[in-house]
């Protein structure tokens, strides 16, 4: 998702994932302590000071796993130091339904547009790589995504995909099936070395 999902993405997350069970990961911004508020049985996953016992089980049990957004840099270092990222894969795998704003977003691919390394916005190039290519969130919502994205690409960044604020990508398991809104007329595009393919987004209601 490219911003905090609205109430009506957050429902079609749920819906596809056929449950209500959500292990919400805010290892991107430790520094926000207030619970995420979001429905479903959410249950909050901390590193800090160290990892939950049985952390497999306990994201293998989830219908859904929410990473929130933050310092996308910061947050795979810590999943790789506890072998999360591991899990993760193991969970995908399983079907549950991964999900996530903003660093939420760029953590699935190859490469992402990030501000873990200041506002000037930088190309980060050790994602997961569940999806191939590049993500970038907020398009529509911060300045300087859209140029500086291009810039990237145009200098060897791996093509990918840009979310506005408010746009839900679907994917099956490599695949994008369907790109959804909770904003009218807001979207999602395809961005490679020879521009930006807008894509069309069904609104939800």
């Amino acid at each position: 998702m490219g911003g905090f999902p609205g109430p009506a993405v957050w429902e079609h997350v749920l819906e596809l994932a056929g449950g209500r069970r959500v292990l919400a990961d805010r290892t991107a911004s430790p520094q926000h302590l207030d619970p995420v508020e979001l429905p479903g049985e959410l249950t909050d996953l901390s590193f800090y000071p160290w990892p939950p016992e049985k952390l497999r089980e306990l994201a293998l049990g989830s219908d859904v796993i929410l990473v929130c957004g933050g310092n996308t840099a910061n947050m795979l270092a810590v999943w790789r130091r506890h072998g999360f990222d591991r899990i993760l894969r193991e969970a995908w795998e399983a079907g549950v339904v991964l999900a996530g704003w903003s660093a939420g977003l760029i953590c699935w691919f190859e490469a992402g547009v990030t501000d873990s390394f200041g506002p000037q916005l930088e190309g980060l190039r050790d994602g997961l790589g569940f999806l191939s290519g590049s993500a970038c969130p907020h398009y529509d919502r911060e300045p300087l995504r859209r140029p500086r994205y291009r810039e990237l690409v145009d200098n060897g960044f791996p093509d990918g995909i840009a979310a506005e604020d408010g746009v839900g990508l679907h994917y099956v398991g490599t695949e994008l099936r369907e790109v959804v809104t909770c904003r009218p007329g807001a979207t999602a595009y395809r961005v490679t070395h020879d521009g930006d393919e807008r894509l069309d987004a069904r609104e939800l209601v």
